[in-house]
């Protein structure tokens, strides 16, 4: 999933889209960049990538905005969007009553699934129900984690271990600090993409979809009328495909 310019074609395609709502200036924009593909750092340019930030630039050129991301901690989203930091947070986040109690999202813009990362030599893992007396690692206050969590409530997992990001918990699994890695399926396979020598593999889906939202902060519901037109606008024109493509390939 290497990824090669698709920004300014974006921009390019978009210029300013005409939209009922109209806005200016800045957008301020939250995300964790350690959730590849959807949001990742290039190691040689500091620049962040993914399908997420190329659908916010083009979010935002068609709003006629500029677009200015910060990459922090998973667990200071939320919090700094309450705490009017940010205009919005993009970052693969799923849409849960949890947190719709606590932000307001857009329509869905991804539909994703949970799977497991184990060793490769691995044979006796393939589902949930196979997690009795493991290990799990997970990347803190994810659905993975709350996944986790739950079957270690139910007397499942012995133990599940947290981490900042999904990297570290790879790695927890790696050295053997862990047995499987509860992780979103896209992620997982960018990873082991990005990752080839890595001695790990993923078993498939293990659970219900689950579907990504833009988070916004529920005082602003003008943004997230023209956070959804422009959603809208983007799958109508065929720019949402072409950002799909350039990291997924065809649906």
């Amino acid at each position: 999933m290497k990824k090669i310019g698709v920004t300014l074609v974006v921009l390019a395609l978009l210029t300013v889209l005409p939209l009922s709502v109209q806005a200016s200036g800045v957008l301020r924009v939250a995300t964790e960049a350690g959730f590849m593909p959807f949001e990742f750092v290039d190691v040689k340019t500091g620049e962040l990538l993914g399908f997420d930030m190329d659908l916010i630039r083009a979010i935002g050129a068609a709003l006629g905005m500029e677009v200015k991301i910060d990459n922090i901690a998973w667990d200071g989203l939320i919090p700094a969007l309450l705490n009017n930091n940010y205009d919005l947070v993009i970052a693969g986040v799923t849409i849960t009553p949890e947190r719709a109690a606590s932000v307001d999202f857009s329509n869905p813009y991804f539909e994703s699934v949970l799977t497991i990362v184990t060793k490769s030599n691995v044979q006796d893992i393939a589902s949930l129900d196979d997690l009795t007396g493991k290990i799990a690692a997970v990347q803190i206050n994810t659905t993975g984690d709350f996944t986790a969590s739950d079957l270690y409530d139910e007397g499942g997992l012995k133990s599940v271990s947290r981490y900042d990001t999904v990297p570290d918990a790879m790695q927890a699994v790696i050295i053997g600090a862990a047995d499987v890695v509860v992780v979103d399926l896209p992620v997982a396979q960018a990873y082991l993409e990005a990752n080839p020598n890595a001695p790990l593999k993923h078993v498939g889906a293990v659970s219900d979809n689950e579907f990504y939202g833009i988070a916004v902060n529920k005082n602003n519901k003008d943004l997230l009328a023209q956070i959804n037109a422009a959603l809208d606008q983007l799958k109508a024109d065929g720019t949402y495909d072409a950002i799909y493509q350039e990291w997924f390939g065809a649906q």
